[in-house]
């Protein structure tokens, strides 16, 4: 579950993230590293249900209101 997990995210990075960025260059993620690499992250550090728990607490923040930053697992 952990390594398909991995491989959606990384799919969605390659895809979808870059088509959103073409469309809107402005647009992207407010923390580094970005939400979906953090969420890589936190999955091989943590496993697969801890790990999606703090990559989802990571998206919810990523909001007009948080100004954003360094946030590292």
């Amino acid at each position: 579950m952990r390594n398909l997990s991995i491989k959606i995210i990384h799919f969605y990075q390659k895809t979808i993230s870059v088509a959103i960025r073409a469309i809107n260059p402005r647009r992207g993620c407010r923390f580094y590293p970005s939400c979906s690499e953090y969420c890589c992250q936190a999955i091989e550090k943590y496993g697969f249900f801890k790990g999606w728990a703090k990559g989802i607490k990571r998206i919810t923040k990523c909001n007009p209101f948080n100004d954003g930053g360094v946030d590292l697992c």
